[in-house]
């Protein structure tokens, strides 16, 4: 005959407390969880999770989710910084140049083309070169008739002062915009185109070394 197996009808408190023991469970700490629910007004379900995700992540590591200030942007120390003059806005301006009528002659006779030594000096003149908001008229010099000696290009000033001269000098804006700069960016010009020629006949000492301009002398090339 088989035995036969008696039901449990009523709760086993041994196989109750093995069944604590298998799942780890610590007396008094659902307890401390109501607690700290009743305290802070967070379902008690809600605390035992951050306590569980807490303990999973070792201290002083940054759980996945979380995002520190640092790791949002990695390129933000490697930026460098902006300089006030990149940031300003600028305006083209197609300008024109010729050298003076009194320099036609120490031009022909440098042993360099003339119109290479107008744009050396047009280059050398706007390096560095700041528009200033205060006009200066157009200079009265003679400038040569000869052409193909005359410098073009286009050159970008600053938007801001160029406002102040259109303001102040050309409020219809029907004047084209070379002629309000003219004063100022031509005086420069030739007198780069002065050092230079100064340059070429070994009265100053040469400055192509120094500003790339290019321009070398006869002997030089010789």
């Amino acid at each position: 005959m088989r035995k036969k197996i008696p039901t449990i009808t009523r709760p086993d408190p041994a196989y109750a407390a093995a069944l604590q023991q298998g799942d780890r469970e610590v007396p008094g700490k659902e307890d401390e969880a109501q607690v700290t629910a009743t305290k802070t007004g967070t379902p008690a379900a809600d605390v035992d999770a951050d306590r569980h995700e807490s303990e999973l992540v070792p201290e002083g590591t940054v759980a996945p989710h979380q995002v520190t200030a640092e790791s949002s942007d990695p390129h933000t120390s490697r930026r460098a910084p902006v300089s006030a003059r990149a940031l300003s806005p600028t305006r083209k301006i197609d300008i024109r140049v010729n050298a003076l009528e009194r320099q036609e002659a120490a031009l022909q006779s440098c042993g360099v083309e003339p119109a290479h030594v107008v744009r050396a000096a047009l280059r050398r003149a706007v390096k560095g070169w700041q528009l200033s908001p205060v006009f200066a008229p157009v200079a009265e010099e003679q400038r040569t008739r000869n052409t193909q000696w005359q410098a073009r290009t286009s050159l970008a000033v600053d938007r801001t002062s160029l406002a102040v001269l259109l303001r102040d000098h050309d409020p219809l804006d029907v004047l084209s915009k070379w002629a309000l700069i003219r004063g100022q960016v031509e005086p420069r010009i030739w007198a780069e185109i002065d050092k230079i020629l100064d340059e070429l006949n070994g009265k100053a000492e040469p400055a192509s070394s120094r500003d790339g301009s290019g321009v070398v002398g006869k002997a030089e090339r010789e």
